[in-house]
């Protein structure tokens, strides 16, 4: 049980170190919009979990590209061009996840609407 509240712990502090990231507060908001927008939309209960999932995943990979580049910040200050590279290869992750938001959103709106 103390593991478990540990864990809790470190989770909440680390999204509170990221609340000074623009695009992690972003995909917050966009997590707490979609839950209640997605029940009308979503085709059934598969298609609403895909569609607000794959929001949260969007959030887990921008947390983790934040932690990179921290720890790449930490590595050092100056401009590195393999640190750079990185540092694009995570957002370039970010926006894998982002394309998959927008295919499940599409989808999910196709279906709705009848198209698919």
């Amino acid at each position: 049980m103390v593991r478990i509240y540990n864990a809790v712990l470190n989770t909440l502090r680390g999204l509170t170190y990221v609340k000074s990231e623009a695009s992690a507060r972003q995909e917050i908001i966009a997590i707490i919009l979609a839950v209640p927008v997605a029940v009308p939309i979503a085709p059934g209960v598969g298609w609403y979990v895909a569609m607000v999932g794959s929001l949260i995943l969007v959030l887990a990979v921008e947390l983790l590209n934040t932690a990179i580049e921290k720890l790449a910040d930490q590595v050092t200050r100056e401009w590195d061009p393999e640190i750079g590279m990185v540092k694009d290869i995570g957002s370039a992750a970010v926006f894998c996840t982002l394309c998959l938001v927008g295919l499940v959103w599409a989808a999910a709106l196709a279906v709705h609407v009848g198209v698919m």
